[in-house]
C-alpha cells in the first residue's frame, strides 16, 4: 500500500505547486531524465573470508552482498537429494536509513528474501550440488529506494565471484510512476510519494523475468511501457556486472 502523505513534509515545507517529483521540461528532482538510471558502481571480491562477494553502490544505496558454499545442507532434515537449496537473507542494518531501524528480520525482509531465493534458484544450476546449502546474505549499509534490486544485483556478481555455476547474472531493476509518467529507476521521494512501483530482473540471455513484482495502479500501456524500460536498463546494468567480474579477475590474474 503506497503512502499518501503531503508533499511539504518530504519537500522541507515546500507545497506540491512550489516543488514537483517531475519539472514541466520532465527533469525529476535529481536532475535525471525520465529513463536515466541512477549512478551504479559495482565492485567484485570485496570479502576476503566469503567464498563470493560483492559490493554495490546505486544512487543513495550501499548494499554489500556475501556468499558461502555450496556445503552440506545441515541439519540432514532440510536436504534436498535432487539439488542444493539457496538461502538468502536480506537484512537493513538499523543505521540504514533516517530513522533508526529495530535491528533484526522484519516481514518485509523476510518476504524479500524468499522472493531473492527464488529468483536466484533459478539461475543457479542448483542440480550439481544435491543435499548442499549455499548461503547468500545481502547486507544494506545505506537504503535510498530500489534496496531489493540492488541487492539481487550483488548478489548475482557474488555467487559468479564464488565460481558458482549459473545460466547467466541477474541484473535488477525498479520502474514505476510519478506524477503520470512512467519512470525508470524510483529514487526514495518517488517510491514514497509516486503511484507505482515495479521490481524486476531478468535473465538477459534468454530474455526470462524471474522477479516481477508491482505496488500501485498502472494502465496496460503503461505496464507494457514499465516492462520494456526495465528490460532495456536490465541489459545496461548487466555489462556493469559483467565489467565488475572482469575487473576483479583481471587484477588477480596479474597478481
Amino acid at each position: 500500500m503506497r503512502r499518501n502523505l503531503n508533499y511539504g513534509f518530504l519537500l522541507g515545507g515546500m507545497n506540491m505547486d512550489e516543488k514537483k517529483l517531475i519539472n514541466e521540461k520532465n527533469i525529476r528532482l535529481d536532475g535525471r531524465k525520465l529513463g536515466e538510471l541512477r549512478p551504479i558502481k559495482i565492485e567484485a571480491g570485496v570479502l576476503n573470508r566469503a567464498d563470493g562477494s560483492a559490493y554495490i553502490e546505486w544512487g543513495g544505496n550501499k548494499v554489500l552482498a556475501a556468499v558461502y558454499g555450496p556445503i552440506e545442507a545441515k541439519p540432514r532434515h532440510i536436504q534436498n537429494p535432487t539439488k542444493a537449496i539457496i538461502d538468502c537473507r536480506y537484512n537493513m542494518a538499523a543505521f540504514s536509513v533516517g530513522e533508526r531501524k529495530r535491528p533484526g528480520p522484519g516481514r518485509r525482509s523476510i518476504e524479500i528474501s524468499k522472493v531473492m531465493s527464488e529468483a536466484l534458484e533459478y539461475v543457479v544450476f542448483t542440480e550439481k550440488f544435491p543435499r548442499a546449502k549455499i548461503d547468500v546474505y545481502i547486507e544494506v549499509l545505506q537504503a535510498s529506494a530500489g534496496t531489493r534490486c540492488a541487492g539481487l544485483t550483488a548478489a548475482s556478481v557474488a555467487l559468479a565471484d564464488a565460481g558458482i555455476p549459473m545460466i547467466d547474472l541477474l541484473p535488477a531493476c525498479a520502474v514505476g510512476k510519478v506524477e503520470g509518467q512512467v519512470v525508470l529507476d524510483l529514487d526514495k521521494e518517488e517510491d514514497n510519494f509516486g503511484e507505482a512501483d515495479i521490481p524486476l530482473s531478468v535473465v538477459p540471455r534468454t530474455n526470462e523475468i524471474v522477479l516481477l513484482q508491482m505496488d500501485g495502479q498502472l494502465t496496460i500501456k503503461e505496464f507494457e511501457k514499465c516492462m520494456e524500460m526495465g528490460m532495456n536498463a536490465c541489459k545496461d546494468i548487466y555489462e556493469l556486472q559483467k565489467a565488475a567480474l572482469k575487473e576483479r579477475y583481471a587484477v588477480f590474474t596479474e597478481e
